[in-house]
């Protein structure tokens, strides 16, 4: 799943482990996440988010054979 976390994070200058600790999650599921290896629970992307003031889907994007 492509997202833009890594984007995100960086206009805020956040390091990984910021955003891990906003989201109570490791730093190691950030860089998974961000790397694609890793899809979000539904709660977590919701809180993500919710952390950003945008939607899932100006987040997250699912794209076919995926």
């Amino acid at each position: 799943m492509k997202n833009r976390l890594k984007v995100l994070r960086a206009e805020r200058d956040w390091t990984q482990a910021d955003l891990a600790a906003a989201l109570e999650v490791s730093r190691q599921t950030i860089n998974a996440i961000e790397k694609g290896k890793f899809d979000p629970s539904l709660p977590l992307a919701f809180k993500a988010a919710r952390l950003f003031g945008l939607s899932i889907e100006e987040i997250f994007e699912y794209g076919e054979g995926e």
